[in-house]
This record gives structure tokens, sequence and C-alpha cells, in this order.
């Protein structure tokens, strides 16, 4: 019988309940604790980067693991609530912990995040 161990790498943190959404993700490989935009003529996600001009610059989700989408859209999951470490996030170019954080406040999300050290 084979079992499956859990090996957090510290991305969730706090007791904020974590909810996850399933979604499509489009444009690249992409590493868990990536900070995710919606382009909003597909309503597909990609990296959040602050000069797009697509909707994806606005930051909505935290992918949940890792995915492929380098050979074509696939369905991933991303964190939709929960308290995450800044340090183990990944940023898209002009984003970082505060303009992500600023940006789930202005959105009302329920993602939050936390600089620890």
């Amino acid at each position: 019988m084979n079992t499956a161990t859990f090996a957090p790498n510290d991305l969730l943190v706090s007791d904020i309940p974590v909810v996850t959404r399933n979604i499509t993700l489009t444009g690249g490989a992409y590493e868990r604790g990536t900070v995710l935009g919606r382009i909003t003529a597909s309503d597909k996600y990609t990296i959040s980067e602050a000069g797009a001009a697509d909707g994806s610059e606005v930051p909505a989700l935290v992918l949940a693991f890792d995915a492929d989408a380098s050979g074509g859209d696939v369905d991933a999951a991303a964190y939709a609530s929960a308290g995450l470490d800044a340090s183990k996030l990944t940023f898209g170019a002009g984003h970082d912990a505060d303009s992500v954080e600023a940006a789930f406040r202005a959105a009302d999300a329920s993602l939050f995040v936390r600089k620890l050290a």
C-alpha cells in the first residue's frame, strides 16, 4: 500500500480558512505560490505583471500547486482564501508583497500576504 505524506513549503501561514478554486492557466510553467491575474477577455489566468494591459495586471489569486501551461492551457487550483508568507510568493514584474496585499484589500479578497521576517 502506498501512502502520501504532506510536505509543506510554509507558503500557508495563520489560521485563515484555506479555499481553492479551479482555474484555467495559460502561458507558461509556474511554481506554487505564483501570484496570478485574470485575463479579462479569456477568463484565463497568468502571472500578474504590473505593466500588463489585459486585466492580469491586477493580482487576483495565488497558484496552489506547480503547473505547466507552456504546451497549452491547463486546469489548475488556486488559492482564493489563505494567509500567505510573502517570502514564498513568486511576483511578476512590477509587483511586490505590498502591491499584492494592497490589490487583495482593494478587491476585498480573503487572501492575506504576511511578512514574517
